[in-house]
């Protein structure tokens, strides 16, 4: 078998590789909060309209955008920030369009964040989201067709969220997972190049052993999960993660990978020609799974 990375690669991008180079070269190199200090000169107070829900004698804030038709599906999205900065509010603008080029209801869930809330908080807050979800879509939403996603620590929420659902995992189309992170351990090779980023000490210093699935979901049992599709920039430190996570979940079930050049972490969030092809890219495979089987 013959297998690389340009394997993953639409070709096509290339017409825009250029335009996302000089961006890279005019943005640096940029990390996130390295101290609890500077991780509280950044952080941004909570916005209100949330709502509480609750499952299972736990609660949680949510936010909800509606289309201006009756949504056809529910897409409970998990927003970024290394599970210690970042709030559902900051992605309002994203997931309105959304809810309204899909015609479906977005469920954006406030998670807590580290470290004045560590793992297990962000994990119990997305089981509570997805199970009341489970039980009230068709009664809130009048649909019962549920995908979810996330971005960077979203998507490491999006699946352990579906791990601890278990089998009702499937109840999801599918998983949308942006550049997550999915060895929090340090203990594979990719997971070891983000050992030492304060964001783990952060969310789970306290974990004795971090290879526990509810942490770094490359250790877990996959064969529950849905159909998913992984997007990952070349340049990202999560790369290798992400392709780790992507051959695990190809051997256990169905999962599209798809890698965009001289893309660096968050990269989907920029106003390039690769990052629209890749919101285009999201947007279509969302519209898939929103769309009833043919039978």
């Amino acid at each position: 078998m013959r297998l690389n990375l340009d394997a993953f690669i639409d070709p096509e991008l290339e017409k825009f590789a250029e335009e996302a180079r000089a961006e890279n070269a005019a943005r640096g190199v940029r990390r996130g909060p390295s101290t609890f200090e500077e991780l509280m000169a950044v952080r941004t107070p909570p916005a209100g309209d949330s709502e509480i829900v609750e499952a299972g004698g736990r609660q949680v804030p949510v936010r909800v955008h509606l289309p201006s038709t009756p949504p056809r599906g529910v897409l409970l999205d998990f927003h970024g920030g290394g599970f210690y900065m970042g709030s559902a509010a900051q992605d309002d603008e994203r997931n309105r369009r959304r809810a309204e080029e899909l015609g479906v209801a977005v469920v954006s869930v406030d998670y807590r964040l580290a470290p004045e809330h560590p793992w297990p908080a962000a994990p119990d807050d997305g089981e509570t989201a997805a199970r009341w979800l489970l039980g009230h879509a068709e009664e809130r939403f009048g649909t019962t067709r549920l995908v979810i996603g996330g971005f960077s620590a979203g998507a490491t929420l999006a699946v352990t969220t579906l791990l601890r659902l278990g089998p009702r995992a499937r109840s999801f189309a599918g998983a949308v997972l942006q550049m997550g992170t999915y060895d929090l351990s340090g203990q594979t090779p990719a997971g070891r190049l983000i050992a030492d980023e304060y964001f783990i000490r952060a969310y789970a210093g306290h974990v004795p052993d971090r290879t526990i699935p509810d942490i770094s979901p490359i250790f877990g049992d996959l064969r529950d999960l849905p159909p998913s599709l992984m997007v990952i920039g070349a340049l990202d430190v999560v790369l290798e993660d992400n392709l780790a996570m992507a051959a695990r979940m190809a051997a256990a079930g169905e999962v599209e990978l798809k890698v965009y050049p001289e893309s660096t972490h968050g990269f989907t969030n920029r106003a390039n020609g690769i990052a629209r092809t890749a919101r285009e890219d999201i947007a279509r495979w969302l519209d898939d799974r929103f769309s009833p089987p043919v039978r």
